[in-house]
């Protein structure tokens, strides 16, 4: 069982038919929605949070040296409807557009660019490397 400082939780409650919203701890929400409106989809949400986990610990490092002038990241893949064995993300891929200003702040920041993404994604980044480690998930009902 993890301790209380270990322990990170959400939840979702359904607003109406196909939407719902997300809620921390901290009193955030996050609109979710399985329709074609502008509401994030669950898988969307993956994505982001991939991204975003990398995003947070690369502008951490890299900012530190030089104010970025572009910063995005991408991530895309293959939603696979499999009978065998179900639904599924496949060919997961982030991409890193960033961009420093001339000089030597941006230099610097340029220089350990490559080492931070790489760093996040191997060992930082809890939310992909739970993808990639293929952490269970145990699902029950509360019946309360």
């Amino acid at each position: 069982m993890a301790d209380d400082d270990t322990l990170r939780s959400v939840s979702i409650e359904r607003v109406s038919t196909g939407r719902y919203v997300a809620r921390n701890a901290r009193g955030g929400t996050l609109p979710l929605s399985s329709n074609d409106d502008a509401g994030f989809s669950p898988v969307e949400l993956l994505l982001a949070a991939i991204g975003g986990c990398t995003a947070v610990d690369t502008d951490v490092v890299t900012s530190r040296r030089a104010e970025p002038t572009e910063f995005t990241v991408t991530v895309s893949g293959d939603k696979i409807q499999d009978k065998e064995t179900g639904n599924r993300m496949e060919n997961l891929a982030v991409t890193f557009r960033v961009a420093f200003p001339e000089g030597d702040d941006g230099d610097r920041a340029r220089e350990v660019l490559p080492r931070t993404v790489r760093l996040s994604h191997d060992k930082l980044c809890t939310v992909s490397r739970t993808v990639e480690l293929g952490t269970p998930v145990d699902v029950s009902i509360d019946e309360g």
